[in-house]
């Protein structure tokens, strides 16, 4: 009896590798959406040298908005240190529009930061731990 439990246990963790590594639900919840238009589109990244890249992501989603705020959820995420970069699309393009000089025009936000004076948060300003969060609020700047 106790080979049959040992070997039900160790199947189990086989079968399983999701178990080894402790996983649940994150809620990014973006705030300050002045408009119902397009959708909002959340980057998570894990480590620096990818932050704000499309290579490299930790996952990525999305949510049609809503006036107010926009919830966006990511299951089975494993636990760890991640950063948010988002935008909100309003003209659902699936990209972020920006002007003559390169600078964004549609609302953005970041994990725990702001936009500097001449660019973007570094990954070390945005970065929080998913062990401790299970949700994350993120107000929108450069909301017009």
């Amino acid at each position: 009896m106790k080979w049959f439990l040992l070997l039900s246990i160790c199947t189990l963790f086989c079968l399983s590798p999701s178990l080894l590594v402790a996983q649940s639900s994150l809620v990014v919840k973006v705030q300050g959406l002045k408009q119902a238009s397009g959708v909002v589109r959340v980057a998570l990244y894990n480590k620096a040298k990818n932050f704000l890249k499309f290579e490299g992501l930790a996952a990525n989603g999305f949510a049609k908005a809503s006036a107010g705020e926009t919830q966006v959820i990511f299951q089975n995420l494993p636990h760890g240190d991640y950063a948010i970069a988002l935008y909100h699309d309003k003209n659902d393009n699936k990209v972020m529009d920006k002007n003559w000089w390169g600078i964004p025009v549609e609302p953005l936000g970041f994990s725990n930061a702001k936009l500097r004076s001449f660019g973007p948060p570094k990954f070390e300003d945005c970065v929080f731990s998913f062990k401790t969060y299970t949700e994350i609020s993120i107000l929108l700047e450069n909301n017009k």
